[in-house]
């Protein structure tokens, strides 16, 4: 099943990209041509994805790798960010 390109929340987008400047990391905006669940949840619910680089930029992928330190940092970013958001409201 094919599903149309969605749009994520700019907001959470905008303090994803705040939460990894104040971690000292560098972001980009992208787009993903996967389906991912952000999109399904994106139809209901403010959604966005960060994405943490792997090996080689091989994702999806059995070769795809992500180093332990890549993760952590996707992990402080997202917890950064979801503290951005509460503190909003």
């Amino acid at each position: 099943m094919r599903y149309l390109n969605r749009i994520l929340d700019k907001t959470i987008v905008e303090n994803i990209v705040a939460a990894a400047g104040d971690l000292k990391l560098s972001s980009k905006l992208m787009t993903s041509g996967a389906g991912h669940d952000a999109q399904m949840i994106n139809r209901i619910a403010p959604s966005a994805m960060i994405f943490v680089p792997s090996k080689d930029g091989v994702s999806h992928n059995p070769m795809e790798y992500t180093s332990p330190e890549q993760l952590v940092n996707g992990a402080n970013v997202l917890l950064l960010t979801a503290g951005r958001l509460l503190d909003a409201k």
